[in-house]
């Protein structure tokens, strides 16, 4: 485990999830939405985003968090030796966004640039929630299915497996 890439549809806790695991692991945690956006919410340039993101992948060790955008996420996900896909019930991550949300003016919420507009970035969550549901989740089974036999593979789909994730992990 030295290039692990966390993903998974919004609101699914990969910000969380990643966190934790830096600190057991020891590994750089880099959040993509850090790269992506400039303290306040403005999105940085695809240029820049994406000369950031080649060269966060030629590094040798890393837990990569977030999207980024369509094609950097199969760049990504190729690039890793260890995924962990939060793949939980699309009402998971509609609860886990509004929990967000409603907690975000005492606790910031994890990866998040400094100064995030809450409410226009929750709304945009709600939106983009059911569109990766349908378009991204079935692409992103196929493919760990289908590289399950030559990376490390966690498909995770409920909070108990992310449970019992952190127990192997921890081992």
């Amino acid at each position: 485990m030295k290039k692990v890439a966390v993903f998974g549809n919004t609101g699914g806790g990969k910000s969380t999830l990643s966190k934790n695991l830096a600190t057991i692991t020891g590994l750089p945690l880099i959040p993509l939405d850090q790269i992506q956006y400039k303290p306040g919410g403005e999105k940085v340039s695809d240029q820049d985003y994406k000369a950031a993101h080649d060269q966060l992948l030629q590094q040798d060790k890393w837990i990569i968090d977030g999207f980024g955008s369509l094609d950097t996420v199969w760049e990504r996900l190729e690039v890793a030796d260890t995924l962990v896909y939060l793949d939980l019930p699309v009402v998971q991550h509609y609860w886990w966004v509004t929990k967000r949300f409603i907690k975000s003016p005492w606790i910031a919420p994890e990866g998040w640039p400094e100064n995030s507009p809450l409410v226009k970035s929750t709304l945009n969550a709600y939106n983009i929630i059911w569109l990766c549901h349908t378009k991204l989740t079935p692409r992103y089974r196929a493919y760990v299915e289908k590289v399950k036999t030559k990376k490390q593979v966690y498909h995770l789909r409920s909070p108990q497996e992310i449970k019992l994730f952190w127990q192997q992990v921890k081992a």
